[in-house]
Order: structure tokens, then C-alpha cells, then sequence
């Protein structure tokens, strides 16, 4: 169990609160049982790696105040939508004898021990938090499913899981399933005959040869388009005329 020391909070403004912030304090509510409600703050450093857990809405905690020590437990945490901090936290206290009602991670064991996972089945999960009724006394920190003998198309339902302490599921009316192993989704493609490869090969090669001929046949004509051209842009030599000789007189 985790143990945090808090302070009591006089003044209940927005501002006081934004500068308790601003100190390294997290504002937070005491509620419930025959005490009346008490305004508190905790240093961010004692809380923050509790409040990334999965499990902090169902951890039972010890706060101390002023020296009196309290058991309690998170119900609720409000974060700044911006930069995602936390900025208030409500904690109910626990009172013996009293049942509560609250969402329990599931935990998996033992997948190396499951016949379905080993053939490249998937655990599909379906529920990730059960919610349950605990004794105030007796609150699991996890619900413990054993994957051991499970194989392709097993549903795990809650008539399989042990709750101990007089813990129940808030849904009665039914046997509702947690997990399933399902079958592998990948399809692999049917390879194809020897026969039809070669001839998809050869096919390929002729295609190629009448690309090369074709080609070939192109680049002869261009050649030959080329030469016309040259003959046509030349001009015909321009014959001089013949010069006539003096005619010699008798």
C-alpha cells in the first residue's frame, strides 16, 4: 500500500488552487464516511507515478494528514486539457463493512502455456476492466486470467475467473466473455504450379524479344527518315554558264 502525506487547504478559489499548482501541489477532496468533507493538496512528486498507472481508480491508498493516517481510494482525477496535468483529485475514504463498486484491470498469464497462441492464434481481448462490488476491506488490485490450455476458439467468460472475498461481477444476468483466442488472420496465397510459373516465365521472354525486334525496326526506319531529309535539304549544284570566245575577224 502506498503511502502519501497531504496538507490541509484553507482557501478554495480558483486562484489559491492555481497557485498551490504553480508550488508542486495537486488540490484534491476527502469524502465519505461520518467525517465531514476536507479540502487537501499532495505534492505532485508523491502522486504522478501512482496516477500513470492503470490501476490508480482502483488502489487502495494511506493518506496522512497532520499526522492522522486514512485509508482511501481514488475516485475520480481531472486533468488540464492542455498540457494533460493532473489538477484535481477526488479520494473517498474507506469504511469497513461497506461494498464499493469499481472497474479492476484484467491481467493475462501464462500465454506460452496456451495450445492456441502456440499455432499463431490471436487473444482477442473483449474486456480489459471488469466492473465488480468489493468489500471495502477487499479490493483486488487485478483480475488474474490464466491463459494455460487454451486453445483456438476457447471463450474465456467470468465463470472461469476466481474471486475471492465476496467480490462479484455488477453483471449477473449473464456469463459474459473477457477474451477469445481466435485464428490466425493472415491468409497466405496458394502457390502456383511449376507448369504455369514456366509458361508465365516464357511469356515474359517472348515479350521482351518483341520489344527488342520492335525496337530494332524503329530505330532503322528513323535512320532511313533521317538520310531523306538530309538529301532533300541539299541544293542541286547550280551549273555556270559556258563563257563564249571572241569571234577572231578575216
Amino acid at each position: 500500500m502506498s503511502n502519501l502525506k497531504a496538507i490541509k487547504r484553507e482557501k478554495t478559489s480558483s486562484g489559491s488552487n492555481n497557485k498551490l499548482r504553480s508550488e508542486g501541489y495537486i488540490p484534491a477532496i476527502l469524502y465519505g464516511g461520518k467525517d465531514a468533507n476536507q479540502n487537501i493538496s499532495i505534492p505532485v512528486k508523491e502522486i504522478k507515478s501512482l496516477i500513470n498507472s492503470d490501476t490508480f481508480l482502483s488502489k487502495v491508498l494511506e493518506i496522512e494528514i497532520e499526522g492522522k493516517k486514512e485509508k482511501v481510494i481514488p475516485r475520480d482525477i481531472a486533468f488540464n486539457v492542455v498540457s494533460e496535468e493532473p489538477i484535481h483529485i477526488d479520494f473517498m475514504r474507506i469504511v469497513s463493512g461497506k461494498k464499493i463498486i469499481l472497474e479492476i484491470p484484467v491481467k493475462f498469464i501464462n500465454h506460452p502455456d496456451s495450445p492456441g497462441l502456440k499455432r499463431g492464434g490471436v487473444l482477442n481481448i473483449v474486456r480489459r476492466k471488469i466492473e465488480l462490488k468489493c468489500p471495502a476491506e477487499n479490493i483486488p488490485d487485478e483480475i488474474v486470467v490464466d491463459l494455460t490450455g487454451t486453445d483456438i476458439g476457447t471463450s474465456i467468460k467470468i465463470s472461469s475467473v476466481k474471486l475471492e472475498g465476496n467480490v462479484v461481477p455488477t453483471i449477473t444476468d449473464r456469463d459474459f466473455v473477457i477474451a477469445t483466442v481466435a485464428s490466425p488472420t493472415v491468409i497466405k496465397e496458394p502457390e502456383k504450379p511449376a507448369d504455369e510459373e514456366n509458361a508465365e516465365a516464357g511469356a515474359e521472354g517472348e515479350g521482351a524479344a518483341e520489344g527488342t525486334e520492335a525496337a530494332g525496326k524503329d530505330a532503322d526506319a528513323a535512320k532511313k527518315d533521317d538520310k531523306a531529309k538530309d538529301g532533300a535539304d541539299k541544293k542541286p549544284d547550280e551549273k555556270k554558264p559556258a563563257e563564249k570566245k571572241p569571234t577572231e575577224k578575216k
